[in-house]
């Protein structure tokens, strides 16, 4: 890490009551604790922050279908029973992966909202690096619920960033396949889905083969690296810079969006990588040299203390601030089992990735990559108006190292300052 970097950082306070359930995997808790672990690291001071808007309708139907998104928002635990009185097609509450729980419609709107803000940051040319932690949902199909997420924030995100930006460049560091994403995109040249992901038999979501390229005009601009479980850092952190240097430099982004799935690193309770935090914030570092504008995105992780030191180590990161491995008192503190920051690899877990696979992985990107054609170019003529708002003003009175919480007014967004860490 090196200089420190404006960078835009958003969080609503009620993303963190959301409970899918008891017994259920993915712990939306974890926002609040990574929050509260930026809050006193003090790393707060350093970031600009805002509040997002919620995620209308419109907003969602971007890339949802009518039908799926009157059903989502209408379904709850009491009309379920009407509801389903038809064969559910959408897959919400049919499985124990997408549950009905209380407020799953709002919780969408705030996930959602702060990726499509981000997104106009960037537009907007206001900031080059947002984070949304909430977001990164990354398996959400147009008309289906799928692995833990229901609206799939990261295609609505990107979506928002193609009314400016001609190339936009989706990359997945989380252990399972993002493949919600890729498949919004599959038929594309202006956005280049590339992922990094757990793959095997019977492993979720079963999809992410190395031959699965795009179709049409989008053929090639999928990227898929497939691994075996117990990689480390060394072998992860080599095969992505290798990986991704080969990408930009061919496909030339315009904005980058990268998924931080926290399900990637050691002990996760789905997941079956080897990486450290400081791996896992080693490939968020390496993309940040690009110097291309980037939104950073949460994802999966359901060892929720990991969750917490994971994107608050890489929040630290953006901003280029260092931050001593012991964690500062906190209202969570009693959840966390270990007083450190930072996450190690297990040296005796195996790694079942030889050197001879990586090898094989590397030669295969670098061909996939002389098979498409440079950048592509566009010509743009009229920018449609976006459904959210018209622009985002920023009024920075006082001192620059000074907390900001934003709120919607009218068309725009107008800041205030924070007073304290909350």
């Amino acid at each position: 890490m090196s200089g420190k970097r404006k960078v835009a950082y958003f969080y609503d306070d009620s993303v963190g009551n959301y409970h899918y359930g008891h017994d259920h995997p993915m712990k939306p808790k974890r926002i609040a604790m990574t929050h509260s672990l930026i809050n006193h690291f003090k790393l707060y001071s350093h970031l600009h922050v805002y509040e997002p808007q919620p995620a209308t309708k419109e907003d969602l139907l971007l890339f949802h279908t009518p039908e799926y998104v009157d059903y989502l928002e209408k379904v709850s635990s009491k009309s379920v029973a009407r509801l389903f009185e038809k064969k559910n097609p959408f897959k919400i509450g049919e499985t124990q992966d997408c549950p009905i729980f209380p407020g799953v419609y709002s919780f969408t709107q705030t996930y959602s909202g702060g990726s499509l803000d981000c997104a106009q940051l960037l537009n907007d040319n206001q900031h080059s690096i947002c984070i949304n932690w909430a977001g990164g949902l990354h398996h959400a199909k147009k008309s289906e619920a799928s692995g833990f997420c229901y609206i799939n924030d990261i295609v609505l995100c990107i979506i928002e960033l193609l009314r400016y930006h001609p190339r936009v460049l989706y990359i997945d560091i989380d252990v399972h396949h993002g493949d919600g994403v890729e498949e919004a995109f599959f038929t594309t040249n202006r956005v280049m889905t590339v992922s990094f992901h757990q793959y095997g038999k019977d492993f979720f979501p079963g999809t992410g083969h190395h031959d699965s390229v795009g179709e049409g005009d989008g053929k090639g601009y999928s990227l898929n690296v497939p691994l075996y479980p117990g990689i480390d850092d060394q072998s992860f952190i080599g095969l992505y810079q290798d990986v991704m240097k080969q990408v930009v430099e061919k496909f030339k982004p315009d904005a980058i969006v990268l998924q931080c799935g926290a399900d990637s690193l050691n002990e996760d309770k789905l997941g079956q990588f080897n990486l450290s935090t400081r791996g896992h914030g080693a490939c968020v570092d390496y993309t940040l040299k690009f110097g291309i504008p980037i939104i950073l995105l949460g994802g999966g992780g359901y060892t929720v203390q990991n969750v917490a030191r994971c994107w608050t180590y890489e929040t630290a990161v953006t901003l280029g601030i260092p931050l001593e491995n012991k964690l500062p008192a906190n209202e969570y503190s009693n959840e966390y089992t270990s007083p450190y920051l930072h996450v190690e690899s297990n040296p005796h877990m195996e790694n079942k990735n030889p050197k001879d696979y990586l090898e094989k992985l590397k030669i295969s990107c670098y061909d996939h990559m002389k098979k498409i054609e440079g950048a592509p170019g566009f010509q743009f003529h009229d920018i449609p108006e976006s459904l959210r708002f018209k622009d985002i003003e920023i009024e920075q009175d006082g001192d620059e190292n000074e907390s900001y919480d934003v709120a919607p007014k009218q068309h725009g967004l107008v800041s205030k300052p924070q007073n304290g860490m909350f």
